[in-house]
């Protein structure tokens, strides 16, 4: 039995300990925003907040996490859709397939967490998710926007 914290809810699931946590958040819980793609942590669909940092779910075993560890998938980044990344995203028209998307937008969410007006060579350095697409200049530029529509909402 895992005690898992996911978008604020207690959740207590049958599973073994070795399952990914990609794999629980899709198939068992039914959060399909979070992405599979490579399953081996390179591509960065999978991407996730556990306590706030970006983490490729597809490598965190279930029995690494406990209920005091925080997830947070892309379903609860935004309560009504609106975080300035998502806000970023649509104003730019960012993706392209938009698989990656959620992965990318959580990746980003977590940068602008810790770094609030990033340099290109920080997002180059952070954002290290792939987009089969190549809209990276887009995201870069979402990025930035995102930055600017913070800044805005805290002055």
């Amino acid at each position: 039995m895992a005690k898992l914290n996911i978008n604020g809810k207690h959740i207590d699931i049958e599973v073994d300990g070795a399952t990914p946590l990609l794999w629980v958040l899709r198939e068992q819980l039914g959060l399909t925003g979070t992405k599979y793609s490579c399953g081996i942590g390179l591509c960065g669909a999978c991407t996730v907040h556990i306590d706030g940092k970006a983490v490729r779910s597809c490598l965190v075993p279930v029995s690494t996490l406990s209920a005091s560890k925080a997830i947070v998938t892309i379903e609860a980044l935004s309560a009504d859709n609106n975080h300035p990344i998502q806000q970023a995203w649509k104003t730019l028209d960012v993706p392209q397939c938009g698989y990656c998307q959620s992965g990318m937008i959580m990746a980003a969410a977590a940068l602008l967490k810790t770094n609030a007006q990033p340099s290109d060579a920080d997002i180059d350095a952070n954002i290290t998710n792939i987009c089969r697409c190549g809209t990276f200049n887009r995201v870069r530029r979402g990025i930035h926007l995102a930055a600017d529509i913070n800044k805005r909402g805290r002055s």
